[in-house]
Order: structure tokens, then C-alpha cells, then sequence
């Protein structure tokens, strides 16, 4: 019998691939962006053959969280255990367990177990767990199962890539460029206005309308995990048409020259937009360097933007 105050539920989904695929999919935490629609970004703060520790962060009911998770790996039994060592408000406890059954060799059924409690047990905030819970317990079933069945179709238009800058100056002054991102607007030609929310320390939302060079503008909301002066991860959550996914990250490394700064990126393509925004006779090669020529565009301008306001302070 559950404990007072105490909710435990399960959502589950049968996928068409080996369990034990479906195992390591899940056991490798740094794919967790890609994988799961809420969550934004995911690193490691110990790390052991069979336990670690995890902070996440992730997005639930419109807005963003982040915690810490204890995790026991149990690849044999195909068990995947979790506890939060201390939950975002208005959470009080929160754990639970994948399990990875076989259904066939070729099929497996994951099942997702979550028990929690409320702070106070407030009824109020209850329900509100509840629903974060059930949307998020479903959209990553369902991000799991599309990414393990289409994984080799999508290695076509999954690619990574990245640009650096050397900049004679400070990690410090080209981190807090980056970070500030409310300044944008009057410090890149490229980005036409910006919103930029705090919600917490180091936890950003930025939203921009970004002029491509044709002078058409669009819309992006990306979240952004920042660390001091080392490294800004994000995610976008509103994406130009010819993608389904793109997360990246800035990096800030030190050297004795000054710092090497440099921006990557991951992304998936939206091929069922490729047509009509290139034209009929545009293939996925074409797509995948009109993105990439875009994306390294902004970045290394904004990079270099970055550079000079770098070196002007250490002059």
C-alpha cells in the first residue's frame, strides 16, 4: 500500500526494437536532448560503473526546472532506477524506474514508473504534478519510441558541427557577451529584437527575431543553461521550418594565446519542409548545407562580435 500523500503511476509503450538497444538509449543521458522533447539539457556530476549522478534540466507545463537525480544501472536485468536528491518546488520526493522488457528480438515493451508526493501534499500542486508528470511520461514514450524505430533513417539528416574563434582577450568578457543576450539587439546586425527571461540563476529563456540575408526575418525561443565562464548549453523550442530539432552549445576555453571560443550545433531536418522552402528540386545534401551555411553564418559573426568587444576590454 502506498504511503499517505504518496502518487505512483506507470506509462508505458511497446517499440519496434531490441530491448537491449532500447536499453543503451536510454542509459546514455547526453543524447537526452535530442531524444526527449522536454528536456534541454543533461551532464553528469559523478559518474561510476553502475551509479551516477545527473542534474537535468527540462521544461514542464510551460516553464523550466532543474534537478538532481541519483541513477542505478542495471544493464542485465535492463533496469533503469532514478531518484531526484532534491526536487524543484512544488515537488517533495520524486523516483521511479524504467524497465525494458523483450517482447520478441526485434520488439521491446518500456515501461515507466514514477512515484511522488507534493510539498505539504498540496492538493493543488498535486494535480499540477500529475499533469507534468503524464505530459512529459508520454511525449518521452513517444520521442523514444520515434527515435529508436527511425534511428538509421534519420542518419541522413542528423549532423553535427562546430566553429571557433581564437580571441585575444578573457573567457570572463567573451562568456558574459554570450550570456547577455538581452544586449543583442544592439550588438548584432543579425538579431532584429530579443527577449531574454532570468528564471532562474544561470537558467535563461531567449526568444529572437534573427534577419536571414535575404532580409526575411524569423522567430526562435531557445533555453539556455549557463556556466560561469565556461560553457552555455540550449535548446530551441521554436524552430525555423527546416528543422525538427537543433541544440547546441557555446564553450569558452582558456589557452595561452587567450581563449578559444566556439559554437556547436546538432541538428535533425525537417524534410517534409525542404520543397517548399528550397523548391521542388532541392534534396536533402541541399537542405543540410543551407542549414549549415546559416547556423555557422550567425555563429561565427556573432563570435566575432564577441571578439572585439573581447579584446577591446583587455586593451
Amino acid at each position: 500500500m502506498p504511503q499517505q500523500g504518496l502518487r505512483e503511476v506507470e506509462h508505458e509503450i511497446v517499440i519496434s526494437a531490441p530491448a537491449e538497444a532500447v536499453y543503451r538509449l536510454i542509459a546514455e543521458v547526453e543524447n537526452w536532448p535530442r531524444i526527449f522533447p522536454p528536456t534541454i539539457y543533461v551532464d553528469h556530476v559523478e559518474r561510476g560503473e553502475r551509479e551516477e549522478r545527473i542534474r537535468i534540466w527540462a521544461t514542464a507545463n510551460g516553464t523550466a526546472k532543474n534537478w538532481t537525480s541519483r541513477r542505478t544501472l542495471d544493464p542485465e536485468s535492463l533496469t533503469i532506477t532514478f531518484r531526484q536528491e532534491v526536487p524543484a518546488p512544488p515537488v517533495a520526493a520524486m523516483g521511479g524506474t524504467w524497465i525494458i522488457e523483450p517482447v520478441s528480438a526485434t520488439e521491446s515493451r518500456v515501461r515507466l514508473l514514477h512515484d511522488y508526493r507534493a510539498i505539504d501534499d498540496d492538493p493543488e500542486s498535486l494535480a499540477w504534478i500529475d499533469e507534468a508528470v503524464d505530459r512529459n511520461s508520454r511525449s518521452e514514450l513517444a520521442a523514444l519510441k520515434t527515435n529508436v524505430e527511425f534511428a538509421h533513417a534519420a542518419e541522413e539528416i542528423t549532423f553535427s558541427f562546430e566553429d571557433t574563434v581564437q580571441i585575444n582577450g578573457s573567457a570572463k568578457d567573451v562568456f558574459a557577451f554570450i550570456d547577455e543576450g538581452d544586449k543583442w539587439e544592439e550588438r548584432l546586425p543579425h538579431v532584429a529584437t530579443v527577449r531574454l527571461e532570468e528564471l532562474s540563476p544561470g537558467l535563461q529563456v531567449l526568444e529572437m527575431d534573427t534577419r536571414a540575408k535575404d532580409g526575411s526575418t524569423h522567430t526562435t525561443k531557445s533555453y539556455r543553461v549557463c556556466f560561469p565562464h565556461q560553457k552555455i548549453a540550449y535548446k530551441q523550442v521554436t524552430l525555423p521550418a527546416l528543422m525538427t530539432l537543433h541544440t547546441g552549445y557555446w564553450t569558452f576555453a582558456e589557452n595561452e594565446d587567450g581563449v578559444a571560443a566556439s559554437s556547436q550545433h546538432t541538428v535533425v531536418l525537417n524534410t517534409a519542409n525542404i520543397a517548399r522552402v528550397l523548391g521542388a528540386d532541392a534534396t536533402v545534401a541541399d537542405a543540410r548545407e543551407y542549414v549549415r551555411t546559416a547556423l555557422s553564418t550567425n555563429s561565427r559573426a556573432t563570435l566575432g562580435f564577441a571578439k572585439d568587444y573581447a579584446e577591446q576590454k583587455r586593451r
